[in-house]
């Protein structure tokens, strides 16, 4: 005698529509280890989205399944995998790495200033550290040069809640770089520097596509010797724009600039 609670086959039935609840859903995480129960094809999970799931096989070999509802085997059981869930996103960054400020207002600019040596120098601060100096209200001018430094150092009257942070190229032991700034005695004043000759060297060669910056003989002008070493033509204006225009992060940076910037940002906003 049949019970009538159970069918002709107590084995038969779809394993795909089994009872509302008994399939769990699971995420399709990277790494997790799935089978399509169809074809055989047991693998992890290295990518998800929305046209399914990618599985790879211990041989490297890739199949992509759609995510159907019990659908997969895992420990030789049906589950649903699912997308995960998108990460929470972290707050904005800018291209200094710190945290941007939303809906940033202009403000009147500080009396304190940062001084760089040339329009190059300034361009490539206000690239990165735009949006840090507009949220402090601090301004960066250009200099031409650092050869007048203790009469410009004169000339802006540096005294508590008016600082001047200088940004020097070549500030190196015995450079006449380091000879000038020397003579710059303010406590109201830091002279920082990187060891590049240039700015354009504080640049990693990766972001601008080459394997390093060139060796220029003494007695060759820096710039004209490299353009000419990379066989990018003579014009030093669209060199600079095309070595500007491959720099979006701070990690396009060498850390010997970084440091020197982030150290005058900190002192004029004291």
């Amino acid at each position: 005698m049949r019970s009538k609670n159970y069918g002709n086959d107590v084995l038969g039935g779809d394993w795909r529509r089994p009872r509302k609840g008994q399939i769990p859903e699971v995420p399709a995480e990277p790494g997790l280890v799935a089978e399509d129960p169809d074809s055989g094809f047991c693998g992890a999970v290295v990518g998800c989205d929305k046209f399914g799931v990618t599985l790879e096989d211990r041989f490297g070999k890739r199949r992509v399944f759609p995510l159907t509802r019990s659908g997969f085997l895992i420990d030789g059981k049906p589950v649903t995998l699912v997308r995960p869930a998108a990460a929470p996103a972290g707050p904005a960054r800018s291209a200094s790495g710190s945290i941007a400020v939303q809906g940033l207002r202009a403000q009147v600019a500080k009396e304190s200033r940062i001084y760089v040596e040339g329009l190059h120098d300034a361009e490539l601060v206000e690239k990165i550290w735009g949006h840090d100096l507009r949220v402090e209200g601090v301004v960066v001018e250009y200099l031409e040069g650092v050869d007048d430094l203790p009469a410009i150092v004169d000339e802006f009257a540096p005294e508590e809640g008016r600082r001047l942070g200088v940004l020097v190229d070549h500030l190196v032991e015995g450079s006449k770089e380091s000879r000038i700034a020397a003579q710059v005695t303010s406590p109201y004043v830091l002279v920082a520097g990187h060891p590049f000759i240039d700015i354009w060297e504080a640049v990693k060669p990766a972001a601008v596509g080459i394997r390093a910056w060139p060796r220029v003989p003494r007695g060759i002008p820096w710039k004209e010797g490299v353009i000419a070493e990379l066989g990018w033509g003579d014009d030093t204006g669209a060199t600079w724009k095309r070595i500007l225009g491959s720099v979006n992060t701070f990690t396009d940076l060498e850390p010997a600039l970084l440091g020197r910037v982030e150290e005058l940002i900190d002192f004029v906003t004291v």
